[in-house]
Protein backbone atom coordinates (compact mmCIF):
# COMPACT_ATOMS: atom_id res chain seq x y z
CA UNK A 1 0.00 0.00 0.00
CA UNK A 2 2.57 2.40 -1.12
CA UNK A 3 0.86 4.60 -3.63
CA UNK A 4 -2.28 6.63 -4.30
CA UNK A 5 -4.03 5.64 -7.49
CA UNK A 6 -6.90 6.78 -9.61
CA UNK A 7 -9.02 4.41 -11.70
CA UNK A 8 -8.42 4.31 -15.40
CA UNK A 9 -11.36 4.54 -17.78
CA UNK A 10 -13.59 1.46 -17.87
CA UNK A 11 -12.87 1.03 -21.55
CA UNK A 12 -9.17 0.73 -20.94
CA UNK A 13 -9.74 -1.69 -18.09
CA UNK A 14 -11.24 -4.32 -20.40
CA UNK A 15 -9.08 -6.77 -22.25
CA UNK A 16 -6.67 -9.54 -21.40
CA UNK A 17 -6.24 -10.41 -17.75
CA UNK A 18 -3.59 -8.22 -16.21
CA UNK A 19 -0.56 -9.70 -14.47
CA UNK A 20 -1.12 -9.71 -10.73
CA UNK A 21 1.50 -9.32 -8.05
CA UNK A 22 3.12 -12.37 -6.46
CA UNK A 23 1.68 -14.96 -8.83
CA UNK A 24 -1.97 -14.10 -8.40
CA UNK A 25 -4.68 -16.05 -10.23
CA UNK A 26 -5.18 -16.35 -13.90
CA UNK A 27 -8.63 -15.14 -14.91
CA UNK A 28 -11.01 -16.34 -17.54
CA UNK A 29 -12.52 -13.88 -20.00
CA UNK A 30 -14.89 -12.59 -17.32
CA UNK A 31 -12.03 -11.96 -14.89
CA UNK A 32 -13.33 -14.63 -12.46
CA UNK A 33 -11.07 -16.83 -10.38
CA UNK A 34 -11.84 -20.41 -11.36
CA UNK A 35 -11.70 -21.67 -7.77
CA UNK A 36 -14.55 -19.63 -6.28
CA UNK A 37 -18.14 -18.65 -6.93
CA UNK A 38 -18.29 -16.34 -9.93
CA UNK A 39 -21.03 -14.28 -8.28
CA UNK A 40 -18.62 -13.19 -5.57
CA UNK A 41 -14.96 -13.26 -6.56
CA UNK A 42 -14.04 -11.64 -9.84
CA UNK A 43 -17.42 -9.95 -10.05
CA UNK A 44 -17.63 -7.62 -7.04
CA UNK A 45 -18.20 -3.99 -8.03
CA UNK A 46 -16.45 -1.12 -6.29
CA UNK A 47 -19.53 1.04 -5.70
CA UNK A 48 -21.49 -1.72 -3.94
CA UNK A 49 -21.65 -2.58 -0.25
CA UNK A 50 -19.63 -5.83 -0.73
CA UNK A 51 -16.97 -3.85 -2.57
CA UNK A 52 -16.71 -1.25 0.17
CA UNK A 53 -16.35 -3.97 2.82
CA UNK A 54 -13.51 -5.61 0.89
CA UNK A 55 -11.67 -2.30 0.50
CA UNK A 56 -12.16 -1.56 4.21
CA UNK A 57 -10.71 -4.92 5.25
CA UNK A 58 -7.65 -4.65 3.03
CA UNK A 59 -7.01 -0.99 3.89
CA UNK A 60 -7.18 -1.56 7.64
CA UNK A 61 -5.05 -4.69 7.42
CA UNK A 62 -2.21 -3.30 5.34
CA UNK A 63 -2.65 0.05 7.12
CA UNK A 64 -1.45 -1.56 10.34
CA UNK A 65 1.84 -2.44 8.70
CA UNK A 66 2.07 1.01 7.12
CA UNK A 67 1.50 2.81 10.41
CA UNK A 68 3.94 0.55 12.23
CA UNK A 69 6.64 1.31 9.68
CA UNK A 70 6.33 5.08 10.14
CA UNK A 71 5.71 5.55 13.87
CA UNK A 72 8.51 3.49 15.40
CA UNK A 73 11.33 5.85 14.34
CA UNK A 74 9.66 8.70 16.22
CA UNK A 75 9.53 6.61 19.40
CA UNK A 76 13.12 5.36 19.39
CA UNK A 77 14.62 7.95 21.80
CA UNK A 78 11.85 7.29 24.36
CA UNK A 79 12.18 3.52 23.93
CA UNK A 80 15.91 3.80 24.56
CA UNK A 81 15.36 5.93 27.66
CA UNK A 82 12.67 3.65 29.10
CA UNK A 83 14.39 0.32 28.47
CA UNK A 84 17.99 1.51 28.92
CA UNK A 85 18.80 0.44 25.37
CA UNK A 86 22.04 1.05 23.50
CA UNK A 87 22.08 2.41 19.98
CA UNK A 88 22.60 -1.11 18.61
CA UNK A 89 19.50 -2.22 20.51
CA UNK A 90 17.48 0.56 18.88
CA UNK A 91 18.85 -0.39 15.47
CA UNK A 92 17.67 -3.96 16.05
CA UNK A 93 14.27 -2.65 17.10
CA UNK A 94 13.92 -1.33 13.55
CA UNK A 95 15.88 -4.00 11.71
CA UNK A 96 14.31 -7.08 13.29
CA UNK A 97 11.05 -6.10 11.63
CA UNK A 98 12.66 -5.18 8.30
CA UNK A 99 14.71 -8.38 8.27
CA UNK A 100 11.83 -10.85 8.39
CA UNK A 101 9.60 -8.67 6.23
CA UNK A 102 12.16 -8.26 3.43
CA UNK A 103 13.17 -11.93 3.49
CA UNK A 104 9.66 -13.39 3.48
CA UNK A 105 7.39 -10.96 1.62
CA UNK A 106 7.68 -12.81 -1.71
CA UNK A 107 7.10 -16.18 -0.03
CA UNK A 108 4.07 -14.72 1.76
CA UNK A 109 2.41 -13.96 -1.56
CA UNK A 110 3.05 -17.48 -2.80
CA UNK A 111 1.48 -18.98 0.32
CA UNK A 112 -1.68 -16.98 -0.34
CA UNK A 113 -1.84 -18.15 -3.95
CA UNK A 114 -1.63 -21.77 -2.84
CA UNK A 115 -3.67 -21.94 0.36
CA UNK A 116 -6.08 -19.05 -0.09
CA UNK A 117 -5.40 -15.35 0.04
CA UNK A 118 -8.04 -14.60 2.65
CA UNK A 119 -6.80 -17.39 4.89
CA UNK A 120 -3.15 -16.30 4.75
CA UNK A 121 -4.15 -12.65 5.12
CA UNK A 122 -6.13 -13.45 8.27
CA UNK A 123 -3.25 -15.49 9.68
CA UNK A 124 -0.95 -12.54 9.00
CA UNK A 125 -3.30 -10.07 10.69
CA UNK A 126 -3.67 -12.25 13.80
CA UNK A 127 0.06 -12.93 13.87
CA UNK A 128 0.80 -9.21 13.57
CA UNK A 129 -1.64 -8.37 16.39
CA UNK A 130 -0.19 -10.94 18.79
CA UNK A 131 3.34 -9.75 18.04
CA UNK A 132 2.24 -6.13 18.51
CA UNK A 133 0.83 -6.99 21.95
CA UNK A 134 4.15 -8.63 22.80
CA UNK A 135 5.95 -5.46 21.72
CA UNK A 136 3.70 -3.34 23.92
CA UNK A 137 4.30 -5.57 26.94
CA UNK A 138 8.05 -6.06 26.37
CA UNK A 139 9.89 -5.81 29.71
CA UNK A 140 13.29 -5.56 28.04
CA UNK A 141 14.80 -4.57 24.75
CA UNK A 142 15.62 -8.20 23.94
CA UNK A 143 11.96 -9.18 24.15
CA UNK A 144 11.02 -6.13 22.08
CA UNK A 145 13.46 -7.08 19.31
CA UNK A 146 12.18 -10.67 19.22
CA UNK A 147 8.58 -9.45 19.05
CA UNK A 148 9.47 -7.04 16.25
CA UNK A 149 10.90 -9.95 14.24
CA UNK A 150 7.60 -11.78 14.70
CA UNK A 151 5.77 -8.64 13.58
CA UNK A 152 7.75 -8.71 10.34
CA UNK A 153 6.57 -12.26 9.64
CA UNK A 154 2.97 -11.14 10.09
CA UNK A 155 3.60 -8.18 7.79
CA UNK A 156 5.05 -10.48 5.12
CA UNK A 157 1.85 -12.52 5.19
CA UNK A 158 -0.69 -9.70 5.16
CA UNK A 159 0.94 -7.05 2.92
CA UNK A 160 0.97 -8.94 -0.43
CA UNK A 161 -2.28 -10.68 0.46
CA UNK A 162 -4.21 -7.43 0.75
CA UNK A 163 -3.34 -6.41 -2.81
CA UNK A 164 -3.86 -9.90 -4.24
CA UNK A 165 -7.33 -10.13 -2.69
CA UNK A 166 -8.36 -6.87 -4.34
CA UNK A 167 -7.09 -8.01 -7.73
CA UNK A 168 -8.87 -11.36 -7.46
CA UNK A 169 -12.31 -10.41 -6.15
CA UNK A 170 -13.15 -7.23 -8.06
CA UNK A 171 -14.65 -7.02 -11.53
CA UNK A 172 -11.95 -6.21 -14.14
CA UNK A 173 -13.49 -2.79 -14.79
CA UNK A 174 -13.15 -1.88 -11.10
CA UNK A 175 -9.77 -3.34 -10.21
CA UNK A 176 -7.77 -0.19 -10.85
CA UNK A 177 -10.27 1.84 -8.85
CA UNK A 178 -10.14 -0.65 -5.96
CA UNK A 179 -6.35 -0.60 -5.92
CA UNK A 180 -6.58 3.18 -6.05
CA UNK A 181 -8.83 3.37 -3.00
CA UNK A 182 -6.63 0.87 -1.14
CA UNK A 183 -3.37 2.63 -1.80
CA UNK A 184 -4.80 6.13 -1.60
CA UNK A 185 -5.87 5.48 1.96
CA UNK A 186 -2.39 4.03 2.43
CA UNK A 187 -1.07 7.47 1.55
CA UNK A 188 -3.26 8.87 4.31
CA UNK A 189 -1.76 6.32 6.71
CA UNK A 190 1.73 7.38 5.65
CA UNK A 191 0.83 11.01 6.34
CA UNK A 192 -0.81 10.52 9.73
CA UNK A 193 1.61 7.85 10.98
CA UNK A 194 4.35 10.20 12.24
CA UNK A 195 1.74 12.57 13.70
CA UNK A 196 -0.05 9.73 15.48
CA UNK A 197 3.22 8.25 16.68
CA UNK A 198 4.43 11.56 18.06
CA UNK A 199 1.11 12.18 19.81
CA UNK A 200 1.10 8.72 21.42
CA UNK A 201 4.73 8.99 22.54
CA UNK A 202 4.09 12.42 24.04
CA UNK A 203 0.84 11.28 25.64
CA UNK A 204 0.08 7.75 26.88
CA UNK A 205 3.54 6.43 25.97
CA UNK A 206 5.44 4.56 23.27
CA UNK A 207 3.88 1.18 24.11
CA UNK A 208 0.58 2.44 22.67
CA UNK A 209 2.01 2.65 19.15
CA UNK A 210 2.03 -1.17 19.25
CA UNK A 211 -1.06 -1.70 21.39
CA UNK A 212 -3.15 0.26 18.89
CA UNK A 213 -2.78 -2.61 16.41
CA UNK A 214 -4.78 -5.04 18.56
CA UNK A 215 -8.27 -3.48 18.22
CA UNK A 216 -7.55 -2.66 14.57
CA UNK A 217 -6.73 -6.31 13.93
CA UNK A 218 -9.95 -7.43 15.63
CA UNK A 219 -11.98 -5.26 13.25
CA UNK A 220 -10.04 -6.55 10.25
CA UNK A 221 -10.64 -10.19 11.23
CA UNK A 222 -14.40 -9.69 11.62
CA UNK A 223 -14.83 -7.74 8.37
CA UNK A 224 -12.61 -10.08 6.34
CA UNK A 225 -14.23 -13.26 7.63
CA UNK A 226 -17.73 -11.96 6.87
CA UNK A 227 -17.28 -10.02 3.64
CA UNK A 228 -14.18 -11.13 1.70
CA UNK A 229 -14.52 -14.26 -0.49
CA UNK A 230 -11.70 -16.78 -0.60
CA UNK A 231 -9.53 -16.95 -3.72
CA UNK A 232 -6.49 -18.93 -4.74
CA UNK A 233 -4.48 -19.71 -7.84
CA UNK A 234 -5.47 -23.14 -9.24
CA UNK A 235 -2.21 -23.25 -11.21
CA UNK A 236 -0.01 -22.71 -8.14
CA UNK A 237 1.70 -26.10 -7.96
CA UNK A 238 5.07 -27.51 -7.03
CA UNK A 239 7.11 -27.06 -3.89
CA UNK A 240 7.55 -23.81 -2.05
CA UNK A 241 10.98 -22.25 -2.19
CA UNK A 242 11.56 -22.70 1.54
CA UNK A 243 15.35 -23.16 1.16
CA UNK A 244 15.53 -19.89 -0.76
CA UNK A 245 13.53 -18.04 1.90
CA UNK A 246 15.68 -19.45 4.71
CA UNK A 247 18.94 -18.62 2.94
CA UNK A 248 17.73 -15.09 2.15
CA UNK A 249 16.83 -14.51 5.80
CA UNK A 250 20.15 -15.93 7.04
CA UNK A 251 22.14 -13.87 4.53
CA UNK A 252 20.42 -10.65 5.55
CA UNK A 253 20.69 -11.52 9.25
CA UNK A 254 24.42 -12.29 9.05
CA UNK A 255 25.33 -9.14 7.15
CA UNK A 256 23.03 -7.01 9.31
CA UNK A 257 24.58 -8.29 12.54
CA UNK A 258 28.07 -7.58 11.27
CA UNK A 259 27.16 -4.03 10.26
CA UNK A 260 25.23 -3.34 13.49
CA UNK A 261 27.79 -4.88 15.86
CA UNK A 262 31.11 -4.25 14.07
CA UNK A 263 33.11 -4.52 17.30
CA UNK A 264 31.65 -7.86 18.33
CA UNK A 265 33.79 -10.99 18.40
CA UNK A 266 31.14 -12.71 16.29
CA UNK A 267 31.03 -9.99 13.63
CA UNK A 268 33.62 -11.54 11.27
CA UNK A 269 31.96 -14.95 11.56
CA UNK A 270 28.45 -13.67 10.89
CA UNK A 271 29.71 -11.55 8.01
CA UNK A 272 31.31 -14.51 6.27
CA UNK A 273 28.30 -16.70 7.02
CA UNK A 274 26.00 -14.06 5.57
CA UNK A 275 28.00 -13.85 2.36
CA UNK A 276 28.07 -17.64 2.01
CA UNK A 277 24.30 -17.80 2.54
CA UNK A 278 23.85 -15.14 -0.14
CA UNK A 279 25.89 -17.23 -2.58
CA UNK A 280 23.88 -20.29 -1.61
CA UNK A 281 20.66 -18.35 -2.19
CA UNK A 282 21.70 -17.50 -5.74
CA UNK A 283 22.59 -21.15 -6.45
CA UNK A 284 19.31 -22.43 -5.02
CA UNK A 285 17.26 -19.89 -6.98
CA UNK A 286 19.08 -20.81 -10.19
CA UNK A 287 18.25 -24.50 -9.79
CA UNK A 288 14.78 -24.26 -8.23
CA UNK A 289 11.76 -25.18 -10.34
CA UNK A 290 9.69 -22.63 -8.41
CA UNK A 291 12.13 -19.93 -7.31
CA UNK A 292 11.09 -17.21 -4.90
CA UNK A 293 13.24 -14.82 -6.96
CA UNK A 294 13.36 -15.71 -10.69
CA UNK A 295 16.93 -14.82 -11.65
CA UNK A 296 15.91 -14.56 -15.28
CA UNK A 297 14.55 -11.12 -14.47
CA UNK A 298 18.11 -9.87 -14.12
CA UNK A 299 18.91 -10.78 -17.70
CA UNK A 300 17.38 -7.40 -18.43
CA UNK A 301 20.17 -4.89 -17.95
CA UNK A 302 17.60 -2.18 -17.43
CA UNK A 303 15.86 -4.12 -14.65
CA UNK A 304 19.20 -4.74 -12.94
CA UNK A 305 20.22 -1.09 -13.27
CA UNK A 306 16.92 0.24 -11.89
CA UNK A 307 17.19 -2.07 -8.89
CA UNK A 308 20.70 -0.71 -8.26
CA UNK A 309 19.21 2.78 -8.35
CA UNK A 310 16.55 1.56 -5.91
CA UNK A 311 19.18 0.18 -3.53
CA UNK A 312 21.07 3.48 -3.50
CA UNK A 313 18.15 5.86 -3.07
CA UNK A 314 16.11 3.83 -0.58
CA UNK A 315 19.17 3.11 1.56
CA UNK A 316 19.61 6.88 1.73
CA UNK A 317 15.93 7.52 2.48
CA UNK A 318 15.88 4.99 5.33
CA UNK A 319 19.00 6.51 6.87
CA UNK A 320 17.57 10.02 6.59
CA UNK A 321 14.23 9.19 8.20
CA UNK A 322 15.90 7.25 11.02
CA UNK A 323 18.49 9.84 12.00
CA UNK A 324 16.52 13.01 11.29
CA UNK A 325 13.90 12.19 13.93
CA UNK A 326 16.70 11.47 16.44
CA UNK A 327 18.51 14.71 15.52
CA UNK A 328 15.37 16.79 15.92
CA UNK A 329 14.61 15.37 19.36
CA UNK A 330 18.05 14.94 20.92
CA UNK A 331 19.89 17.91 19.40
CA UNK A 332 17.26 20.45 18.37
CA UNK A 333 14.97 19.83 21.33
CA UNK A 334 11.82 19.10 19.32
CA UNK A 335 9.06 17.09 20.97
CA UNK A 336 8.23 13.67 19.48
CA UNK A 337 5.04 15.15 18.03
CA UNK A 338 6.86 18.02 16.30
CA UNK A 339 9.60 15.69 15.05
CA UNK A 340 6.94 13.36 13.67
CA UNK A 341 5.03 15.99 11.73
CA UNK A 342 8.25 17.51 10.35
CA UNK A 343 8.25 14.98 7.48
CA UNK A 344 4.58 15.33 6.51
CA UNK A 345 5.37 17.83 3.68
CA UNK A 346 7.10 15.00 1.82
CA UNK A 347 3.96 12.88 1.79
CA UNK A 348 1.79 15.83 0.82
CA UNK A 349 4.08 16.72 -2.11
CA UNK A 350 4.04 13.13 -3.35
CA UNK A 351 0.25 12.94 -3.12
CA UNK A 352 -0.16 16.22 -4.99
CA UNK A 353 2.40 15.92 -7.78
CA UNK A 354 3.60 12.33 -8.33
CA UNK A 355 0.87 11.79 -10.93
CA UNK A 356 2.28 14.62 -12.99
CA UNK A 357 5.78 13.22 -12.56
CA UNK A 358 4.54 9.90 -13.94
CA UNK A 359 3.06 11.62 -16.98
CA UNK A 360 6.30 13.54 -17.50
CA UNK A 361 8.27 10.31 -17.40
CA UNK A 362 6.03 8.75 -20.04
CA UNK A 363 6.31 11.84 -22.24
CA UNK A 364 10.08 12.45 -22.15
CA UNK A 365 11.36 9.09 -20.95
CA UNK A 366 12.50 8.12 -17.45
CA UNK A 367 16.18 9.00 -17.81
CA UNK A 368 15.86 12.67 -16.86
CA UNK A 369 13.50 12.14 -13.86
CA UNK A 370 15.59 9.21 -12.58
CA UNK A 371 18.70 11.38 -12.81
CA UNK A 372 17.38 14.72 -11.56
CA UNK A 373 15.18 13.20 -8.84
CA UNK A 374 18.05 11.73 -6.78
CA UNK A 375 20.20 14.81 -7.40
CA UNK A 376 17.47 17.12 -6.08
CA UNK A 377 17.07 14.80 -3.10
CA UNK A 378 20.81 15.09 -2.47
CA UNK A 379 20.49 18.89 -2.40
CA UNK A 380 17.69 18.58 0.17
CA UNK A 381 19.87 16.32 2.30
CA UNK A 382 22.76 18.79 2.15
CA UNK A 383 20.38 21.51 3.34
CA UNK A 384 19.78 19.35 6.43
CA UNK A 385 23.34 20.12 7.49
CA UNK A 386 21.88 23.38 8.81
CA UNK A 387 19.78 21.51 11.37
CA UNK A 388 21.53 21.82 14.72
CA UNK A 389 21.01 22.81 18.39
CA UNK A 390 19.31 26.12 17.52
CA UNK A 391 17.39 24.89 14.48
CA UNK A 392 14.13 26.52 13.55
CA UNK A 393 11.52 24.40 11.82
CA UNK A 394 10.49 27.13 9.39
CA UNK A 395 13.97 28.28 8.31
CA UNK A 396 16.08 25.13 8.71
CA UNK A 397 13.91 22.01 8.62
CA UNK A 398 11.06 22.89 6.27
CA UNK A 399 13.20 24.08 3.28
CA UNK A 400 15.29 20.91 3.41
CA UNK A 401 12.23 18.67 3.70
CA UNK A 402 10.46 20.43 0.82
CA UNK A 403 13.45 20.07 -1.52
CA UNK A 404 13.82 16.41 -0.54
CA UNK A 405 10.10 15.88 -1.17
CA UNK A 406 10.32 17.48 -4.62
CA UNK A 407 13.12 15.11 -5.60
CA UNK A 408 11.25 12.07 -4.31
CA UNK A 409 8.11 13.14 -6.15
CA UNK A 410 10.03 13.39 -9.41
CA UNK A 411 11.74 10.03 -8.85
CA UNK A 412 9.29 7.43 -7.56
CA UNK A 413 6.62 7.19 -10.28
CA UNK A 414 9.10 6.92 -13.22
CA UNK A 415 11.14 4.38 -11.24
CA UNK A 416 8.10 2.12 -10.83
CA UNK A 417 7.08 2.48 -14.47
CA UNK A 418 10.61 1.62 -15.60
CA UNK A 419 10.76 -1.48 -13.41
CA UNK A 420 7.55 -2.77 -15.00
CA UNK A 421 8.66 -1.86 -18.51
CA UNK A 422 12.04 -3.57 -18.10
CA UNK A 423 10.58 -7.09 -18.06
CA UNK A 424 8.03 -9.10 -20.02
CA UNK A 425 4.40 -8.30 -19.25
CA UNK A 426 3.88 -11.68 -17.60
CA UNK A 427 6.61 -10.87 -15.05
CA UNK A 428 5.34 -7.38 -14.15
CA UNK A 429 3.86 -8.36 -10.78
CA UNK A 430 6.91 -10.26 -9.54
CA UNK A 431 9.20 -7.49 -10.87
CA UNK A 432 7.37 -4.96 -8.70
CA UNK A 433 7.59 -7.33 -5.72
CA UNK A 434 11.34 -7.78 -6.20
CA UNK A 435 11.85 -4.03 -6.46
CA UNK A 436 9.84 -3.49 -3.28
CA UNK A 437 11.83 -6.19 -1.45
CA UNK A 438 15.10 -4.68 -2.69
CA UNK A 439 14.12 -1.30 -1.23
CA UNK A 440 13.30 -2.91 2.12
CA UNK A 441 16.63 -4.78 2.14
CA UNK A 442 18.44 -1.54 1.33
CA UNK A 443 16.72 0.15 4.25
CA UNK A 444 17.66 -2.76 6.51
CA UNK A 445 21.35 -2.51 5.61
CA UNK A 446 21.37 1.29 5.85
CA UNK A 447 19.89 1.31 9.35
CA UNK A 448 22.49 -1.29 10.34
CA UNK A 449 25.57 0.38 8.83
CA UNK A 450 24.97 4.13 8.77
CA UNK A 451 25.24 4.98 12.50
CA UNK A 452 28.56 3.16 12.83
CA UNK A 453 29.89 4.74 9.63
CA UNK A 454 28.92 8.13 11.05
CA UNK A 455 30.66 7.41 14.36
CA UNK A 456 27.56 6.90 16.51
CA UNK A 457 27.77 3.82 18.74
CA UNK A 458 26.91 2.63 22.24
CA UNK A 459 25.03 5.20 24.31
CA UNK A 460 26.28 8.16 22.27
CA UNK A 461 22.77 8.75 20.89
CA UNK A 462 21.92 10.32 24.26
CA UNK A 463 24.68 12.94 23.96
CA UNK A 464 23.56 15.89 21.80
CA UNK A 465 27.06 16.83 20.61
CA UNK A 466 27.80 13.24 19.53
CA UNK A 467 24.48 12.95 17.72
CA UNK A 468 25.01 16.28 15.95
CA UNK A 469 28.43 15.30 14.62
CA UNK A 470 27.22 11.87 13.51
CA UNK A 471 24.13 13.33 11.85
CA UNK A 472 26.18 15.67 9.68
CA UNK A 473 28.48 12.82 8.62
CA UNK A 474 25.51 10.54 7.90
CA UNK A 475 23.80 13.17 5.75
CA UNK A 476 26.93 13.51 3.63
CA UNK A 477 26.93 9.73 3.13
CA UNK A 478 23.23 9.77 2.21
CA UNK A 479 23.79 12.61 -0.25
CA UNK A 480 26.58 10.57 -1.88
CA UNK A 481 24.28 7.53 -2.16
CA UNK A 482 21.60 9.64 -3.82
CA UNK A 483 24.07 11.15 -6.25
CA UNK A 484 25.33 7.65 -7.02
CA UNK A 485 21.78 6.54 -7.82
CA UNK A 486 21.40 9.46 -10.23
CA UNK A 487 24.70 8.64 -11.94
CA UNK A 488 23.69 4.99 -12.40
CA UNK A 489 20.44 6.14 -14.02
CA UNK A 490 22.12 8.55 -16.43
CA UNK A 491 24.62 5.85 -17.43
CA UNK A 492 22.18 2.98 -17.95
CA UNK A 493 18.78 4.37 -18.99
CA UNK A 494 18.73 5.38 -22.66
CA UNK A 495 15.85 6.58 -24.80
CA UNK A 496 12.21 6.42 -23.81
CA UNK A 497 11.76 2.84 -22.63
CA UNK A 498 8.16 3.69 -21.69
CA UNK A 499 6.96 4.12 -25.26
CA UNK A 500 4.32 1.79 -26.70
CA UNK A 501 6.14 0.35 -29.68
CA UNK A 502 6.24 -3.09 -28.09
CA UNK A 503 4.28 -4.95 -25.38
CA UNK A 504 4.90 -3.60 -21.91
CA UNK A 505 3.19 -3.29 -18.54
CA UNK A 506 2.16 0.05 -17.13
CA UNK A 507 1.57 0.97 -13.47
CA UNK A 508 -1.94 0.66 -12.13
CA UNK A 509 -1.28 3.72 -10.01
CA UNK A 510 -0.74 7.38 -10.76
CA UNK A 511 -0.09 8.73 -7.27
CA UNK A 512 2.59 7.48 -4.87
CA UNK A 513 2.79 8.57 -1.25
CA UNK A 514 5.02 6.34 0.89
CA UNK A 515 8.54 7.74 1.35
CA UNK A 516 10.32 4.59 2.56
CA UNK A 517 9.47 2.00 -0.13
CA UNK A 518 8.53 2.06 -3.81
CA UNK A 519 4.97 1.08 -4.74
CA UNK A 520 3.85 -2.53 -4.71
CA UNK A 521 2.25 -2.28 -8.16
CA UNK A 522 1.02 -5.27 -10.20
CA UNK A 523 0.86 -3.23 -13.40
CA UNK A 524 -1.52 -3.75 -16.29
CA UNK A 525 -1.02 -4.68 -19.90
CA UNK A 526 -0.70 -1.65 -22.16
CA UNK A 527 -4.00 -1.25 -24.07
CA UNK A 528 -2.23 0.48 -26.95
CA UNK A 529 -0.27 -2.68 -27.61
CA UNK A 530 -3.06 -5.11 -26.68
CA UNK A 531 -6.51 -3.66 -27.43
CA UNK A 532 -9.60 -5.27 -25.96
CA UNK A 533 -11.11 -8.05 -28.09
CA UNK A 534 -14.15 -6.00 -29.15
CA UNK A 535 -11.98 -3.11 -30.30
CA UNK A 536 -9.86 -2.78 -33.40
CA UNK A 537 -6.35 -1.33 -33.38
CA UNK A 538 -6.53 2.36 -33.99
CA UNK A 539 -10.07 2.63 -32.61
CA UNK A 540 -9.41 2.37 -28.88
CA UNK A 541 -8.52 5.04 -26.37
CA UNK A 542 -4.91 6.10 -26.06
CA UNK A 543 -3.17 8.05 -23.36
Amino acid sequence: MDQFCRPRSPRLARGPARPLAFGAPRADDRGVDATVDAGRAGGIRLGTAPGRWVVLATVLGSGMAMLDGTVVNVALPRIGEDLGASLADLQWTVNAYLLTLAALILLGGSLGDRYGRRRVFLIGVCWFAVASAACAAAPSVGVLVAARALQGIGGALLTPGSLAMLQAVFHPDDRAGAVGAWSGLGGVAAAIGPFLGGWLVDGPGWRWIFLLNVPLAAVVVVVTARHVPETRDPEATGRFDVPGAVLAALALAGVTYTLTEPGSVLAPVTGVAGVLCAVGFVLVERRSANPMLPLELFRSRLFTAINLVTLCVYAAFSGIFLLLTVQLQIVSGFSPLTAGVALIPITLLMLAFSSRAGKLGRAIGPRLPLTLGPMICAVGVLLMLRIGPTASYWTDVLPAVVVLGCGMTLLVAPLTATVLAAVEVRHAGIASGVNNAAARAAGLLAVAALPALAGLTGDAYRVPAEVDDAFHTAMLICAALLAGGGLIAVATVHGNVLDHTEPLAEPDCDWHAAPTTPPLDPGHECPTCHPAPEEQPGQHDTR
